[in-house]
């Protein structure tokens, strides 16, 4: 079967082989992984090493939106809405299998309503130029209410639709992980920076970093070392300087998954103001809905945040202003909180909504380029923009970007509805392959959604998956769709990972019982704890 190249033992072996690289990268999530895919395409000899997993943290919790951001156009931000819309039809061009267009519906109960926001979705549009996903337009009440059975009808007048973009954050990380690798460069996850290098003059010329699974310690010295851990920016850059200040606010944002018949349809719903101002999106997402988000200010990150009280409850009354038959804390199929790293603007109590969505490029006297801020809608740009600025400050030597019109790992154009293996794209075939060769493992994991052994043989084998929580969380998505289902999965699934990884009954037993510790932060008890 093809794909070697992805092997991870490959891959580590190989990294002795190589003394000096020209680009390494602490970080995989978005914008560790952009870069890595820039840096590699532009001829870069690129290393990249992601302590847990790719897209851990923030980048697989979005809400799975490709998107301009709307709201950012009722506080001026032009610039960052047409960069995001241009960005959005790039990537819809480059990775097809993993975007979809997304109609959009705000619904209209006052008179005034309809005509505000016909006006902000026509330059919504305008800006999206020809990468544009499809007009916006006016809807009757007949149409609103056909669309939306579950809508409260009380007072409402109509609404407006507009389309966006749709992907799955995680398999696009992973996607972009393969393009690296694809194009001679290295992506390894489970593998922890712990010390940053320096030459006699003091400055950044690599870094220290351990093996998780063996305990190995290894030395990596590069031209450039880019630190793009997003929330876990600052961490970085108080490693090689500790004086260094903040430059990041760390905001959560919870989302809360529902089964369909709460919220029916294909369209998704938008509440564009809260009673505290923020955006709520009811979004269709591999059937179900998702429900979010919320923004609320944390003074330390963590690799595995949890929702607040407030935010569940913020979640659940504004959502329920709008249904005829309410959803409650039982309903809910899984919760998971996301870490955005804002860049911040010096004054700290400023609120989260109003610190920049935009990116950040800091160089420190001692020669490590950070970067922060930004969102998954613009990680291309902010890579394109992180090796730019390398250059012009004569880390490297110049090289054009082609990222603007490069296909990601997996991209196709040919669609199928029948199947969730179309988010494989070109690779589906091969996990059919697989199948053919092995009957065995076309069974399902689970009565409740549609995951196939076979995922976890191919996540093990081709997509570098070395726990429980690497396949149910972030390979076949089970953990942010119903917890409760991938806890009933993950027995069958560590003894197909143990058999295809050599391992004993003892790394089975370690490894449920850690995963069961972390599906806790995704499930909500029935009863408000006190």
């Amino acid at each position: 079967m093809k794909h070697y190249q992805f092997a991870r033992k490959r891959l580590i072996r190989e990294l002795s082989e190589e003394n000096q690289w020209d680009v390494l990268i602490i970080g995989g999530g978005a914008t560790g992984l952009g870069i890595a895919v820039d840096a590699a395409t532009r001829g870069y000899r690129t290393l990249l090493l992601e302590q847990v997993d790719f897209a851990k943290g923030t980048s697989s919790r979005s809400t799975k939106l490709v998107h301009g951001g709307i709201r950012y156009l009722a506080q001026g931000n032009v610039e960052l809405v047409r960069e995001a819309l241009n960005e959005r039809g790039l990537l819809a061009q480059n990775a097809p299998h993993l975007v979809k267009k997304q109609k959009f519906v705000i619904p209209n109960y006052a008179w005034w309503e309809g005509l505000y926001y016909n006006f902000g979705l026509k330059t919504y549009d305008f800006l999206a130029g020809k990468l544009s996903m499809g007009k916006s337009a006016s809807i009757s009440l007949k149409k609103i209410i056909n669309r939306f059975p579950t809508l409260i009808q009380e007072d409402l007048r109509g609404g407006v639709e507009y389309m966006d973009g749709q992907f799955d954050d995680a398999r696009l990380a992973i996607n972009l992980a393969q393009t690296c690798i694809e194009n001679d460069g290295y992506c390894l996850n489970h593998f922890k920076v712990i010390n940053i290098l320096k030459d006699k003059e003091d400055m950044v010329n690599g870094v220290e970093a351990i093996e998780e699974e063996t305990g190995k310690s290894y030395r990596f010295h590069s031209r450039l070392v880019i630190n793009a851990t997003g929330v876990f920016v600052d961490y970085i850059r108080n490693m090689a300087n500790p004086t260094a200040k903040k430059i990041i606010r760390a905001s959560q944002g919870v989302h809360l998954v529902f089964d369909k018949e709460f919220f029916p349809g294909k369209h998704a719903l938008m509440i564009p103001k809260t009673d505290d101002g923020r955006v709520l999106f009811a979004v269709p997402w591999k059937d179900k809905v998702l429900v979010g988000t919320t923004d609320t200010l944390l003074e330390k990150p963590s690799l595995e945040p949890v929702a607040l009280e407030e935010e569940i409850d913020f979640i659940l009354n504004n959502f329920n202003k709008y249904l005829i038959r309410k959803v409650s804390r039982k309903d809910v199929k899984s919760i998971f909180a996301g870490l955005r790293p804002l860049a911040a603007s010096g004054d700290d109590e400023r609120k989260t909504k109003e610190i920049s969505r935009g990116h950040k490029i800091m160089l420190s006297g001692n020669g490590l380029l950070s970067i922060t801020g930004g969102k998954w809608t613009t990680y291309r740009k902010m890579a394109e923009d992180t090796l730019d600025y390398a250059i012009e400050h004569k880390f490297l030597p110049f090289r054009e970007c082609v990222t603007e019109n490069f296909l990601i790992h997996g991209a196709t154009s040919q669609k199928t509805k029948d199947s969730h293996l179309q988010l494989y794209g070109s690779d589906k075939t091969l996990i059919f392959d697989l199948i053919n060769e092995r009957p065995e493992l076309g069974v399902r994991l689970d009565e409740e959604l549609p995951f196939l052994k076979a995922e976890v043989v191919w996540a093990v084998q081709y997509e570098m998956a070395r726990t429980l929580e690497d396949v149910l969380a972030r390979r076949v998505r089970a953990l942010f769709l119903d917890s409760a289902a991938a806890i009933r999965m993950a027995p069958e699934v560590a003894k197909i990972m143990a058999w295809e990884l050599g391992r004993d009954k003892d790394w089975i037993e370690n490894q449920l019982l850690e995963f069961k510790e972390v599906a806790k932060h995704y499930m909500l008890k029935k009863e408000k704890t006190a």
